[in-house]
């Protein structure tokens, strides 16, 4: 919850992810997505709006963990009937990445805190059974994060109690030899803006090395609080970001914060595409997703919008997750070079499976083509 290209020719822009010298073998897809956020587990719950109220959350929001939201996570549970998910919105995209990819297993590494504690054994069992090779950094100083998805009608409300995953540590973890020597196996990286509250030093690691050598950097805006009070940290990694994911909530707080002046979502995502880059080799990419309206994508000077996939209503379970699937199905195609309208399919198809089912889970097998 809290809830990407080999050598190209400078600014040839076609929009295809770029091409290998040669088509890649299943083998060379293990570890070549590399993911790194807060490993959370899910408590999902269907609630009333008299609990919202009670803990003063919006029926559509994501937000931190204050004091006052203590309580709620031992009430979710005793009050109402529960589903515990691995979660965490990096964890959630590199999950479906997987699942659409299917073989090899390990195509994506991710990286994260957790505790040495049954949540944490969870998340690992977890993150096996959805051939995700995890490396967490475990320490037990605080639990395995949990967060709370309030699920009402269509909207879903999510209260994440970091922990853990607060906890990660550049020096004890990512700088280890054989932990770095998988970031630089990969050839695309996806990080949630929700991480940038945790290890910016962890992150703007892995971008220069990304942007160092051509690869595919992704990040997500994720909520508005990180382009709100996490302005700063949000733009030191900006130049070194090729491909730019957020919905329209966040879109529109991000414009508002960078003093764009616009409220249209297709002149906001060509401003965020013209913010300064450090890799000249690739234009930086847009993508926001608007619910059920069309995608929009920056392609070259222009924008364009994909519509999405329909749903009947009554077959909708909830979207939570929706957002990291759609990233999920997107990176999917991304690893294997394919177009990026390819990757908005995939992504828009990840995304209408999540939505039939509780959380961020999905059927054994995708039937996407």
């Amino acid at each position: 919850i809290y809830s990407l290209c080999i050598e190209q020719h400078p600014l040839n822009i076609c929009f295809r992810a770029p091409q290998a010298s040669q088509t890649p073998t299943p083998t060379h897809l293990q570890n070549a997505l590399f993911g790194m956020g807060n490993p959370l587990l899910d408590i999902c719950a269907v609630v009333d709006k008299d609990f919202l109220d009670k803990y003063g959350l919006k029926p559509n929001d994501q937000i931190l963990a204050e004091e006052k939201h203590k309580e709620m996570f031992e009430e979710i549970v005793k009050k109402f009937k529960v589903e515990y998910h691995a979660g965490g919105a990096t964890q959630n995209s590199v999950k479906v990445a997987q699942w659409m990819i299917q073989e090899p297993h390990k195509v994506a590494t991710f990286f994260g805190c957790i505790g040495k504690d049954k949540f944490g054994k969870i998340l690992k069992e977890k993150a096996e059974e959805a051939h995700v090779d995890a490396h967490y950094y475990e320490q037990s100083q605080e639990p395995t994060g949990t967060c709370a998805a309030c699920i009402t009608g269509d909207n879903r409300s999510l209260i994440a109690n970091l922990a853990a995953a607060n906890c990660y540590k550049k020096e004890k973890h990512l700088d280890l030899a054989e932990n770095w020597k998988l970031v630089e196996k990969a050839q695309v990286y996806y990080i949630a803006g929700f991480f940038l509250t945790v290890s910016l030093e962890s992150i703007l690691k892995v971008a220069k090395h990304a942007s160092q050598n051509n690869k595919i950097f992704c990040l997500n805006l994720s909520a508005p609080f990180i382009c709100e009070f996490f302005k700063e940290a949000l733009m030191k990694v900006m130049p070194y970001v090729d491909i730019l994911f957020g919905n329209e909530t966040e879109a529109a707080t991000f414009a508002r914060e960078q003093g764009f002046e616009t409220e249209d979502i297709e002149e906001i995502a060509k401003k965020a595409q013209s913010l300064p880059k450090e890799n000249k080799k690739r234009q930086r990419i847009v993508v926001f997703t608007q619910g059920k309206e069309g995608t929009v994508m920056t392609k070259g000077d222009k924008v364009e919008t994909f519509p999405v996939l329909e749903i009947d209503q009554s077959e909708m379970v909830d979207t939570n997750g929706a957002g990291d699937a759609f990233v999920g199905g997107f990176l999917s195609q991304l690893v294997q070079d394919k177009t990026f309208e390819q990757c908005i399919r995939a992504g828009h198809y990840a995304a209408n499976v999540i939505i039939r089912h509780a959380g961020c889970t999905f059927p054994e097998k995708p039937d996407f083509h």
